[in-house]
């Protein structure tokens, strides 16, 4: 019977190695087209090729002008700090550091 206890006890170790805890990316990427903005809020909503939507709210810090961006536009975000991989928000902030820019279709 020790054994088994034993036994247990080390697949139970195993399976808590497999699964650490949430990863944290350094840096986050996302490609898609522009469907929705509000320039003088910060807002701005991308749609990736998978038809997800992304939600961004740009910080007034961030040094990111959105007045050069149209609906439509072709464009790359990146958030560049590490970043929970589970993070919900209803919008992810854009802060100094972060990037939007334009991309060829």
């Amino acid at each position: 019977m020790p054994a088994k206890i034993m036994l247990s006890f080390l697949a139970a170790l195993f399976a808590l190695g497999l699964f650490p805890g949430p990863a944290v990316a350094e840096e986050r990427t996302v490609v898609g087209t522009i469907v929705r903005m509000d320039p003088a809020g910060g807002a701005l909503v991308v749609r990736d090729a998978a038809g997800a939507s992304w939600s961004y709210k740009v910080e007034a810090d961030a040094g990111i002008d959105l007045s050069a961006f149209r609906p439509g536009d072709r464009i790359k975000v990146t958030i560049g700090r590490a970043t929970p991989l589970n993070m919900i928000t209803a919008a992810d902030p854009l802060s100094k550091g972060d990037r939007v820019e334009k991309i060829p279709f």
